[in-house]
Formats: structure tokens, C-alpha cells, sequence
């Protein structure tokens, strides 16, 4: 296989050499060239021979670089080829839940090696080949982040509808044995892989240490718009304090045996449980916080250390309206509050947005819409200014979930929208008091 070149860098290496857009790589240092791995990979050596096809002809090219140089060769897309769909049918699969309407990106459902060492997306490893496998192995790809569920083959054929979801647990094995580290994540459904189950699959995965380098167990996410699909309850208090215990023992166990907890709770179960949230020491270095896995204590953390670092000015003036999850919004509560108290030229104002388009059972900040932000606010606050989690826009920060862009909120709130990174405590306080 070959890869097209879209484009070249002005004053790259690859430009000095003669390297043109439509140009064709086949292979670097005789190694062919499939997609971004192979590519990142083998252009890491200082001494390059590119094998090219330039209008219609074989050529080749040779430089030398340094090790962290750019060679300046830009593809159509990111990952050089079409990224990888999902074969499974997930009892619990969060897009099968979406309504109709939405843009069509969101229903596409990823399930990328690629993507998981690149942007640390969670993979099954039921569309890995054995080219794939080997290949992670070869290339020594690490972290690898997995989406586990359960240990018990014939469980997760069951829960994935893919019957070859347990033969593919083989490899977790292999990554393991040839010193991949794996980052797994379990989402927990009542009754069904929880209990028990969670026990076994926990006893599992601690055979595979250390290459395992953490578990997070995450509650289910339930919609509204489940008709026709398995039908699955929501945690309550009791059912989710059965899980945290179970998981605080295993990690307890293995901080006296491995000097780490190696699995822990996504802060939903603590939130449903009505259980505080445990100490900072708990999370160690947050090894899963884009998993939601200690999210809530590091921005509560980083947001005290940048408060009482500050100097309380008197004639420091803001007006701000900060907007969340139902999840979040006693701690938001709590840092406003204690922003305001040191400054007393401060104003605060604390929304709450219920998540009336998917349902109130997603409480969560990353799943608030465009709309539901405009119906709850309008004509509610009192300042120009409005800050946001970043997680409630896509990457490009510019639309909501529900393809409501920031500046149609903007002028219906007529307010302008400022985006925080969820656990950025510092940046949060740094737009509170408007620096």
C-alpha cells in the first residue's frame, strides 16, 4: 500500500529535497507505509530513504534529519487512511442512544487502535488482525487503552453482540507479555457485569500486571431514547456504593501489594452514591481522569493552590455567570463561593443545566446542549460573560452537541460564551475575576 502526499511544509526538509504535493509514499527505509503508525514510526530514524512515485515514476529521495524533526510531509488525512469502524452492537452503546437529526460525524462509532495511542481512545480489540497485533508489538505502541467490560468471555460476547468479543481477550495477554502498557476501562452495567462479575474481571486484569497500568469502572450512561434496545437500570445510591466497595477493596489489596490501587471509581459512582469524593493521595498521579476518574478532586485541587496563591485585591471587579452539569454543580458551587469570599468586588452567578434533550439521568457537563443552555438561561443572568466547561464543544470549540454553534448561544444570551478546560482550577479562578 502507498500513501498520497497532500501537501508539503514551506521550508521543510522534504520541500528542500524536491518532495511535491501529489507526490506518493510507499515506503520509508524499505518499510512499507499503511497509515500514520508505520509513518511516525519509521521517520524517527535520523538517516531516511523515502521511496516515492512522482509523476508516475519511482524515485527515490534521501535526507538526514534530526530525531524530533518534522520532515514536512502532510496526508489527506490524519491517519492516512479511513478510520476504523466498530463492529460490536454494545448492549449499552451511548450513540445507539442518540436521537435523530444530530450531524452525521456523531453516529459514527470509532474503534481505532491508531486513535488510542494517538488521542487515547478506548479500543475492544475486535477489529484487530493478527498484522494489527503483531505490529503494536513489533513497534513497542504504548499506551494502549482498552475498553475491557468484563473478563468473562462468554459475558462479553453477550454484552457486545460479537462473538468474537471473548476469543479477542487472548490478546490483552499478548500486549501484556510483550511489555505494552494498557490503560482499561470497565462500564458497569446493574446486574450485569457488576457484582461478581466485577470481582472476576478485577481479579483478572491483575494477573496482567504490571503492563496493566490502571482500571477505571465507569457507570453506564442511560438516555432517554432507548426504545428497542436491552433494557438496562440506572445505579442507585445502594448499587453504586456496592461497586465502589468492591473496587476500594481490590485497591486497597493492591496498594499494600503493588504500592498502587491499580483500579478506581469514575467520580458518577461517588456523585450516586452520595458519597464524598475521596482525597487527592487517593487518585495518585490520575492515571484515567479523561476517563472522569478523579476529574472533580483535581479541579477542586488546582483551583484552592491558584486561590491561595493570589493576593486578595480589593479593587478587583467581575461579573460572571458559570454554567454546569447537575453532577458538578454543588463543587462550582463551592469554588464561586469561595472566590467571591476573597474578592469581595466579585459576582458569581451558579446555573445548573438539567439535560432536558438526552435526559435527566445524564448529568454530566460534556453533554449539555446548545438548546438546553439558551432555554435555561435566557433572561436568567445578569452579566455579559458566561463560562463554560470546554467539554460541552467539540474540539474545534465552535458547536455544541446538538450542532448549536457558540455564536447562535451567544446572541440569544447575548452574552459572550468563555470555554474553560474542565480541570484547569487555575484558568477557572483566572476567568471568575476576569484576568
Amino acid at each position: 500500500m502507498s500513501v498520497l502526499i497532500n501537501g508539503v511544509t514551506k521550508k521543510s526538509i522534504a520541500e528542500k529535497k524536491g518532495i511535491r504535493p501529489g507526490d506518493v509514499l510507499v515506503s520509508v527505509n524499505s518499510h512499507e507505509i499503511n497509515d500514520v503508525l508505520d509513518y511516525s514510526f519509521y521517520v524517527k530514524e535520523e538517516k531516511l530513504t523515502l521511496a516515492l512515485i512522482s509523476d508516475g515514476k519511482a524515485k527515490k529521495v534521501k535526507l538526514r534529519k534530526n530525531e524530533y524533526d518534522d520532515i514536512g510531509l502532510e496526508f489527506e488525512t490524519y491517519l492516512m487512511d479511513k478510520q476504523h469502524h466498530c463492529k460490536n452492537k454494545c448492549v449499552f452503546c451511548f450513540i445507539d442512544q442518540l436521537p435523530k437529526g444530530m450531524r452525521d460525524t456523531l453516529y459514527f462509532k470509532d474503534d481505532d487502535s491508531r486513535l488510542s495511542f494517538l488521542f487515547g481512545n478506548y479500543v475492544t480489540l475486535t477489529n484487530l488482525t493478527e498484522h494489527d497485533v503483531q505490529r503494536l508489538i513489533d513497534m513497542h505502541i504504548s499506551p494502549v487503552n482498552v475498553s475491557v467490560h468484563t473478563m468473562n468471555p462468554a459475558l462479553r460476547v453477550e454484552m457486545m453482540k460479537n462473538k468474537h468479543a471473548g476469543e479477542c481477550l487472548s490478546i490483552l495477554r499478548r500486549l501484556a507479555d510483550a511489555g505494552i502498557q494498557l490503560n482499561t476501562q470497565l462500564v458497569l452495567c446493574p446486574g450485569i457485569n457488576d457484582g461478581k462479575e466485577l470481582e472476576f474481571s478485577l481479579a483478572e486484569l491483575e494477573k496482567l500486571y504490571p503492563s496493566i497500568q490502571s482500571i477505571a469502572a465507569v457507570p453506564v450512561g442511560l438516555t432517554k431514547f432507548r426504545d428497542g434496545l436491552t433494557e438496562i437500570k440506572p445505579y442507585t445510591s445502594e448499587t453504586a456504593r456496592e461497586v465502589i466497595s468492591i473496587v476500594d477493596t481490590f485497591g486497597e489489596r493492591c496498594l499494600e501489594k503493588y504500592g498502587t490501587r491499580l483500579a478506581f471509581c469514575a467520580d458518577e459512582f461517588y456523585l450516586k452514591a452520595e458519597l464524598p469524593i475521596p482525597d487527592d493521595e487517593y487518585y495518585e498521579d490520575y492515571p484515567q481522569i479523561e476517563n472522569g476518574v478523579g476529574l472533580w478532586k483535581d479541579l477542586e485541587v488546582s483551583f484552592f493552590d491558584a486561590l491561595e496563591s493570589c493576593e486578595a485585591e480589593t479593587d478587583t471587579e467581575s461579573h460572571v455567570s458559570l454554567v454546569t452539569g447537575t453532577a458538578a454543580y454543588p463543587l462550582i458551587k463551592k469554588l464561586a463561593a469561595a472566590a467571591t469570599k476573597k474578592f469581595p468586588g466579585v459576582t458569581a452567578d451558579v446555573f445548573e443545566i438539567k439535560n432536558d434533550f438526552f435526559g435527566h439521568s445524564i448529568t454530566v457537563a460534556g453533554l449539555i446542549t446548545g438548546r438546553d443552555l439558551i432555554a435555561q438561561l435566557k433572561n436568567k443572568t445578569h452579566s455579559n460573560r458566561i463560562i463554560i466547561p470546554s467539554v460541552m464543544l467539540r474540539s474545534e470549540g465552535d458547536m455544541f452537541l446538538d450542532s448549536v454553534t457558540k455564536e447562535e448561544v451567544e446572541k440569544e444570551l447575548e452574552a459572550t460564551l468563555t470555554a474553560t478546560p474542565q480541570s484547569d482550577g487555575e484558568a477557572l479562578l483566572c476567568n471568575i475575576l476576569g484576568v
